[in-house]
């Protein structure tokens, strides 16, 4: 017996991250200005290291709460009511291992085998794909592409709705595209959310990065009590944490104990040292957080002007989010293109196959590094796409 062929269907249906067969094709090169994965050039700042050194130097080992050790809950409470004027009881905060496990958590909470989610397209790829291995079925709601802006059709977001949707998923600000919904936008998709009887789940991670100042338009802004919206986040972009996969879910106290028990039966919890960092990150990374985004905001611009002055892409400035999506004129292999770039240039960038319907004629650049580094990119790029 074939031993791959004796595994789940859904396992072997997983598919393979075009990100990622990019990142294994040129890892390690000499020269290599990586734009293609999600995250900044910086390691996890000192303030955030030592106060995990210290906690594991004083033996935080053990087994600790399901939920998240209270200090750190307290601390989430107090950076939302810092962030987004909202006071919300540490009862709303759930600790787990990654932003990506808070989607996986609460795809288990909110629906089941058989049912559908809607989202919005081009997407990061993680949600859909981990929908379909739990056996839901995610169901694309192309964004429109328009003057090199992308735009929300609130009629084709509920059309896509039937009778087995249990949620709608909405990143905001958007990876890839940078779409970012206005509060209009959100009072709108609450409304059908509520008249259809169905959940939001809400990823903001990217709402401190929003470029006309202050943060971007939230869920929380608009919802009231009683309104059934999970928020799904990560300590990931705002405080150089990628690695450390830590991140956290917000949804009402009634679930606690459905979300505890999901964490139990996959993580059995964040180790505790790895929170007592991610406690200094929440009160101590406010300003490493601003100097982030004034580094996003001088890297995008550089990114974006230099590529659109070449009058071969197709793009404008993202609202929001660390990424910039272009579509260069004439190519329409995008995957094939990337593998061009990173040997010709030495630039790494994600395709837009990668990201699912809506995405295939654009290239990913996250633009949240150096901006020396993100102009000798964009020089390079510039000089690629004049040669096609």
């Amino acid at each position: 017996m074939n031993i791959v062929n004796s595994l789940s269907p859904r396992a072997l249906q997983a598919p393979e991250s075009g990100i990622v067969e990019l990142v294994n094709y040129a890892r390690g090169r000499e020269g290599l200005i990586p734009l293609w994965v999600g995250e900044g050039d910086l390691p996890t700042p000192s303030f955030i290291s030592d106060a995990a050194i210290e906690a594991l130097r004083g033996g935080e080992t053990f087994y600790t709460w399901q939920r998240g050790i209270p200090e750190l809950r307290q601390a989430l409470s107090r950076y939302y009511e810092r962030q987004f004027g909202r006071v919300l009881s540490p009862e709303h905060f759930y600790v787990v291992g990654s932003g990506m496990q808070a989607i996986q958590l609460a795809l288990q909470a909110l629906a089941s085998a058989g049912d559908e989610m809607v989202y919005l397209s081009p997407a990061w790829p993680n949600f859909a794909a981990a929908a379909e291995i739990a056996g839901i079925r995610p169901l694309a709601v192309p964004l429109a592409f328009t003057g090199g802006r992308w735009q929300l059709d609130l009629a084709r977001l509920e059309a896509a709705i039937t009778p087995r949707t249990k949620a709608l998923f909405i990143n905001t600000p958007s990876n890839p595209t940078g779409w970012t919904a206005t509060r209009d936008d959100l009072e709108a998709i609450l409304e059908i959310a509520r008249r259809r009887d169905l959940w939001i789940m809400a990823d903001e991670i990217y709402s401190l990065y929003f470029y006309a100042g202050g943060r971007a338009p939230s869920f929380l802004d608009v919802m009231e009590e009683g309104d059934r919206i999970v928020f799904v986040n990560s300590f990931s972009k705002n405080w150089s944490m990628t690695g450390w996969r830590v991140g956290w879910i917000v949804a009402p106290p009634e679930m606690g104990q459905v979300i505890e028990n999901l964490v139990q039966y996959s993580t059995s919890g964040v180790a505790q040292f790895m929170q007592k960092g991610a406690i200094a990150a929440l009160d101590l990374g406010d300003e490493f957080v601003r100097s982030n985004i004034e580094k996003a905001t001088r890297s995008r611009d550089l990114l974006c002007d230099a590529l659109i002055a070449t009058n071969r892409v197709e793009t404008l400035k993202p609202d929001g989010a660390i990424y910039a999506f272009l579509k260069i004129d004439g190519v329409d292999d995008v995957r094939k293109t990337a593998l061009d770039i990173v040997d010709k240039t030495g630039v790494g960038l994600a395709p837009g196959t990668a990201f699912g319907e809506g995405g295939s004629l654009f290239m990913r650049a996250c633009f949240l590094r150096d901006p020396a580094q993100v102009a000798e990119a964009a020089d390079r790029l510039s000089r690629y796409i004049a040669s096609l």
